[in-house]
């Protein structure tokens, strides 16, 4: 690093002091910052030039100034916590000059914040090369992730289990039983059931109350902004400039409950499409799950179950032209490089993410960020990138949809002509273009007099299974949702359905336009339509 220090600059991990009178006041505010940030160098004995340039001056007295150094970090009174070793401050040679060198590492979430003069309201954070007093609310962030306890297991003394959405938690009994099918749990009552998975829990009171993590996942917006000011979800596909969105979906919409459940088989949905899908069978039948697909999910469920929902700005979700962007607010809880590594779970809403891996989503074991990258790039796209931001807190998680260059030099010896399911010309949703695509494929088939290689009767069947696996897929689904995704007329898409629910595989609730199809039972699963 000497050898090159003028081509340096100071920066959200490096601070530079003269030092030439002893150990300026200021540092213990960026050893405080950068301990309550991502970490970070700081070099006594280096100046900062007017070009912003460095330059070594060195220390006068490194002995005592190491003294000093030791002292002060170890005293409570003046810093709260030592998060240093032996190794992390060191005495080098440059230019025949000395140098101090201070690696501060990001501290434990347990020992943050790190303050000054036994005063927690001397917190500070790292802004690009300056150190800021930390604001109230950043400071009760780091004190509630500094808990032992998961912010989403609290009861709720104020709400009752009838404020939970009685449709949403029969959608998930309804996944659970398919992913646990024989569960002792499948035969307890609602109330019960919810206390077993976390979603509820006795309060002081003695009486059942919903827990945070319950009304995350199975209230309505409106209740759960009561408990929760600064609750909001938001999923936007921005792919074109002619427009500012071409798909939005709000919690506080009002046309549905705005939960994390609902929220996260919504977006799934949405942002799938933005995926590129090769073709590959497995029997008859078009299989479209690729690694890539089991990144974005795993990704969804890290977002929702690692956002702190107290904090300023919600959860965003974006489909952008060249990304998948998943915004939460809150900061990572342990080091980025660290939760690479995998093999530590720290979630920040433990209960949450239970539930989510009841019925197969997310990983428990520590391994799901390593899982988000090996399967993305797994599927020859960019490695996805992290992005922290301090006050307010902010996580973010990009998945490109660019290709790596080693799947662009795959597919140029290859001529791999694996079809990507990108945004439609003008602005068009995708979903349209995909009924559009179909269309041409079918009259395409027609106009060339070859026989489809599915008979009619294979084909009414496969259709019914990807109904059945549309309808697990996102808990309910109409008609226009049938003909849109399978590029099937709505006539015939109609006929499907009702197929479906005289067989006993689909519940129909509503009537006429309103109506909408559920799936009944774990018979309703894709292997039950085998006598479709």
């Amino acid at each position: 690093m000497f050898e090159k220090l003028a081509a340096y600059r100071e920066g959200d991990r490096l601070e530079v002091k003269r030092a030439q009178g002893g150990l300026p006041r200021s540092l213990w505010e960026t050893y405080s910052a950068f301990a309550n940030s991502s970490g970070g160098v700081i070099l006594l004995g280096v100046e900062e030039l007017p070009d912003t340039s460095l330059r070594a001056v060195g220390v006068k007295d490194p002995n005592k100034l190491l003294d000093d150094f030791w002292n002060t970090v170890n005293n409570p009174q003046k810093v709260s916590e030592n998060v240093l070793t032996d190794s992390d401050v060191q005495a080098l040679s440059h230019d025949d000059v000395t140098i101090i060198q201070i690696t501060v590492p990001r501290a434990d979430r347990r020992l943050r914040p790190i303050y000054l003069n036994d005063n927690p309201k001397r917190s500070f954070r790292r802004n690009r090369s300056g150190d800021y007093l930390c604001r109230y609310e950043e400071i009760q962030g780091m004190m509630r992730d500094a808990a032992d306890q998961s912010q989403d297991s609290r009861p709720l003394p104020r709400v009752g289990i009838g404020a939970l959405d009685l449709a949403t938690v029969s959608s998930y009994r309804q996944r659970y039983r398919l992913s646990h099918n024989g569960h002792a749990w499948n035969e307890l009552g609602d109330s019960d059931f919810l206390r077993c998975i976390g979603a509820a829990a006795e309060a002081e009171d003695g009486r059942l109350h919903p827990t945070v993590a319950g009304l995350l996942m199975f209230g309505h917006d409106w209740r759960i902004a009561e408990e929760l000011p600064n609750y909001f979800l938001d999923y936007r596909q921005q792919t074109s400039f002619d427009e500012r969105w071409q798909d939005r979906v709000v919690s506080q919409g009002g046309d549905w409950t705005g939960n994390l459940y609902d929220f996260y088989f919504r977006v799934y949905s949405l942002m799938r499409q933005a995926l590129k899908t090769p073709f590959r069978l497995e029997g008859i039948l078009r299989v479209d799950d690729t690694p890539a697909h089991k990144a974005l999910r795993e990704a969804l469920a890290n977002c929702l179950t690692n956002a702190s929902f107290s904090e300023r700005r919600g959860v965003v979700c974006l489909w952008t032209e060249n990304a998948l962007v998943l915004k939460n607010p809150g900061d990572f809880r342990m080091d980025l490089g660290q939760a690479l590594k995998g093999g530590i779970s720290d979630p920040r809403n433990a209960n949450l993410l239970k539930m989510f891996s009841f019925i197969d989503i997310g990983e428990r074991a520590g391994s799901g960020i390593p899982s988000i990258v090996r399967n993305w790039t797994a599927s020859g796209y960019e490695r996805p990138r992290w992005e922290e931001e301090f006050g307010p807190d902010r996580t973010t998680l990009v998945l490109p949809l660019a290709q790596s260059a080693n799947e662009r030099e795959a597919r140029d010896e290859t001529g791999d002509k694996s079809r990507r399911q990108g945004p439609a010309t003008n602005g068009k949703n995708i979903r349209q273009a995909g009924v559009m695509d179909s269309k041409r494929q079918r009259s395409t088939a027609r106009t060339n007099g070859k026989t489809p290689a599915i008979r009619t009767g294979d084909k009414r069947m496969e259709n019914q299974l990807k109904i059945l696996a549309l309808a697990r897929d996102t808990g309910s689904i109409t008609t226009v949702d049938v003909a849109d995704s399978l590029g099937l007329g709505a006539s015939w898409s109609r006929e499907l359905l009702q197929d479906l629910v005289r067989k006993g595989k689909l519940a129909a609730l509503g009537a006429n336009r309103n109506r909408t199809y559920r799936l009944v039972g774990p018979e309703g699963q894709g292997e039950g339509a085998g006598d479709a």
